[in-house]
């Protein structure tokens, strides 16, 4: 499910000084923070300087869930954004992104400007705002959730309250 994260990014980004400015925000202890987490779980993670608007990554994503292989894109979208720090919000870094993984850059052109995911994606904007949604990653079992990058055993204990049972 796709969630609207800062959807009023404008397309060329926006610095993560000026997104957090007059918050308290110490940048260099949240990289840090994510960094450590990140390392534990072996995930590549670089220090960004920029958010981009996602809405189309997310359209591509949506899309490309649709097509054989297309699963693909997820990591690839991961690691252009958090690892490469490439605008996900302009169509030829998008492209560049989906060549990558073995989708067709001219099918993907058209499903980009055409924007025939739009309302997929629409759809899981509200479904998002239908379960609380505040921000990502949230994992969501039963009718509860967690918020943000959560150590593994948080996310058991999510799933052991929601009921479900382990794998043996």
């Amino acid at each position: 499910m796709h969630f609207p994260l800062h959807p009023e990014t404008p397309q060329e980004g926006r610095s993560l000084e000026d997104l957090f400015a007059g918050r308290g925000v110490d940048l260099d202890a949240m990289y840090t923070r994510m960094k450590g987490l990140m390392d534990e779980e072996g995930l590549p993670y670089s220090r960004r300087t920029h958010t981009y608007n996602s809405r189309l990554a997310q359209e591509l994503g949506k899309w490309a869930d649709t097509q054989p292989s297309g699963e693909a894109i997820h990591d690839a979208l991961y690691r252009a954004y958090f690892v490469d720090g490439v605008n996900v919000g302009d169509v030829e870094a998008l492209l560049k992104v989906a060549a990558a993984t073995g989708l067709d850059v001219e099918v993907t052109r058209e499903v980009l400007e055409s924007r025939s995911f739009s309302d997929a994606v629409d759809e899981d904007w509200a479904k998002s705002r239908q379960y609380g949604v505040t921000g990502v990653p949230t994992f969501i079992a039963g009718r509860q959730g967690v918020v943000g990058a959560q150590p593994y055993e948080a996310l058991e204990q999510l799933l052991q309250q929601a009921g479900v049972e382990p794998r043996s």
